[in-house]
């Protein structure tokens, strides 16, 4: 009885284990998912490193009185652009002129003195001649001739510091630039090389400001030794800079300064770059990203940043074989060109690497690949 039963059981199990073989079979084939693949882009690049900045004015003045006196007035419109020599403030200019006008007085009798002594030079010199003076008297009277052009030569001095003085009465823009606020109000005493008046800022060009570390500061200096890229002190090397709100890198520049030293404390060195600022956008004590040239040119493998996967602290990349078999191949990435990742390390020119449908492509998997082509993003700029 109980043999019959197996036996029946048996004769139901066949017929069922064969169904499941059966279906199992487009299942394994379902598996075989259909993803792009494309061998790494090839291209000559750069390395570009980004630092912060901020914007400062190539030339910056405090503008004070070279006199003291009165303020008598305020001659533009506070935070306007101002040309150079504009007249900005007025001292009362009544004491220097009186003092011009005191200082030529002194002037006259000088004059009138040396010409007194210069006639009774040549007098002198006649009557001794004449044997009617002595040398004596002759030699003094050459005294007086000199003291009397030496009272000219300091009443000449006496002038033009005077009218320096009253020159002074007006300070000027010393170059065109945007102006502060007055610090002083028509009225207020000034005091000479004491009272602040006012600032004014240079807008273009404009310089950025930024540190760079050691490590950079090596780099640099031996891609310079080796002929890799010039140093920024003999080279004007191209930068570029992006302000907080902006996308890309609108705004060119180059190189024009490296400290000659580096800060002991902070352990980084402070470069300067130079942008043209035509339209006043960019304005002192802005930050900015900031980009130059961090290599010499080099031959790299380019790849979409959607085909890198993060495996705990690695890079890895899905590359598939002849077969359609995927494997995992750990990278070393570098910056970004044009849009693409540059692979420092880990891959090969010929590698058929997933680039689309990466979540489908599972190490040691089956997949159906598609080649495809890798091309620069239309809106990728260098």
């Amino acid at each position: 009885m109980m043999k019959h039963g197996a036996s029946k059981i048996a004769r139901r199990l066949v017929p069922a284990v064969a169904a499941g073989m059966l279906a199992a079979q487009p299942l394994a084939a379902q598996q075989a998912l259909p993803v792009d693949v494309a061998t790494p882009l090839v291209e000559t690049v750069v390395d570009w490193d980004e630092y912060t900045g901020r914007f400062e004015a190539v030339e910056r003045v405090e503008l004070r009185s070279r006199v003291s006196g009165f303020l008598e007035s305020v001659n533009f419109r506070e935070g306007e652009i101002v040309e150079a020599g504009t007249v900005l403030f007025v001292i009362d200019r009544r004491p220097f002129q009186a003092a011009v006008g005191r200082a030529r007085a002194e002037l006259a009798a000088a004059e009138a003195e040396q010409e007194r002594a210069t006639a009774m030079l040549r007098r002198g010199e006649q009557l001794v001649r004449d044997r009617t003076v002595t040398v004596t008297t002759l030699d003094q009277r050459r005294a007086e001739k000199l003291r009397a052009d030496a009272q000219v030569a300091v009443a000449q001095a006496e002038i033009r510091v005077a009218e320096l003085d009253l020159e002074f009465t007006e300070i000027r823009a010393p170059f065109k630039g945007r102006i502060s606020d007055r610090k002083v109000d028509v009225g207020n005493l000034v005091t000479a090389g004491d009272t602040l008046l006012a600032t004014v800022v240079s807008t273009d060009p404009i310089h950025l400001v930024f540190t760079a570390s050691e490590t950079d500061f090596l780099k640099y200096s031996r891609l310079n030794a080796d002929g890799s890229r010039m140093s920024s002190r003999s080279a004007a090397n191209p930068v570029q800079a992006r302000l907080i709100d902006e996308t890309g890198w609108p705004h060119k520049g180059f190189m024009n300064f490296v400290d000659n030293e580096l800060d002991p404390n902070a352990g980084t060195v402070r470069g300067r770059a130079t942008f043209e600022n035509a339209d006043d956008l960019l304005t002192p004590g802005l930050f900015a990203r900031l980009r130059l040239i961090g290599s010499g040119e080099y031959e790299a493998l380019l790849l979409p940043d959607a085909a890198v996967l993060s495996d705990q602290s690695r890079k890895i990349v899905m590359v598939v074989d002849g077969e359609g078999t995927v494997s995992a191949k750990r990278v070393e990435l570098g910056p970004l060109y044009r849009g693409l990742r540059v692979i420092r390390s880990g891959l090969a020119p010929d590698d058929r690497v997933v680039v689309s449908g990466v979540q489908r492509a599972r190490p040691g998997g089956k997949v159906v690949p598609q080649d495809v082509s890798i091309a620069f993003p239309d809106a990728a700029t260098n």
